[in-house]
């Protein structure tokens, strides 16, 4: 699991395409020593495996689904990018539950300034929108973020001076793709809302136990 709480900014320092495969390398300026084989390491909010620890940073692999569905597929050699390790189990929690699984790719559709920060308008798919609501927390190429406002398939964020300094955003340009997503609280709700055979929690379970009210 991550928090959304990025540690460092990252370079992509080769790619080596596979027929299966990316073999993708970072450098990284924490502490090797602080990285093992097998850890899980979000880049841009894609969880990767630690395949291989090298003396600056490590190498993942990235199966042609995850590039699919993510930025990834359009990285190159010098890129930057986001990095968080998992958290520790004795670590502090600083942004929200993030998974590192991706649910869709959107893209700026407007940058503005709001007082001192950047106002982002991200356009994505439907189905990813759904999820997406005024106040929560989303998570933009890995970062934890608070939806300002939420229209149909378009939500807005704001991005402070420290976010901008501290992460790759801050380097984000009209119409560049982001990887998104979203709080897994809300899939979960409706999961158990979905009436199934072995039952489950719908509204008629809501009116009976009195958690709603009617008119």
């Amino acid at each position: 699991m991550f928090t959304g709480i990025i540690e460092d900014v990252a370079r992509i320092s080769d790619i080596r395409k596979l027929t299966g495969k990316w073999e993708i390398y970072i450098h990284t300026n924490l502490n090797p020593h602080g990285i093992r084989e097998g850890d899980s390491i979000a880049i841009d909010g894609v969880c990767l495996t630690a395949a291989v620890v090298t003396k600056d940073g490590f190498r993942a692999d990235a199966s042609l689904e995850t590039l699919r569905v993510t930025t990834l597929m359009e990285k190159k050699s010098g890129d930057f990018a986001n990095m968080e390790r998992a958290m520790a189990s004795d670590g502090r929690f600083g942004g929200h539950i993030v998974m590192g699984h991706v649910d869709g790719v959107g893209f700026i559709r407007d940058i503005s300034e709001s007082g001192d920060s950047l106002r982002f308008d991200i356009e994505t798919s439907p189905n990813v929108a759904r999820y997406i609501v005024r106040k929560g927390s989303v998570t933009l190429d890995g970062v934890s973020l608070t939806v300002n406002e939420r229209n149909d398939t378009l939500f807005t964020v704001n991005i402070i001076p420290y976010t901008a300094s501290k992460t790759a955003i801050g380097g984000k340009k009209l119409r560049d793709k982001m990887n998104i997503e979203t709080d897994i609280i809300g899939k979960y709700i409706e999961s158990l809302m979905k009436e199934g055979k072995g039952g489950g929690v719908d509204m008629r379970f809501l009116y009976e136990h009195g958690y709603i009210k009617g008119d």
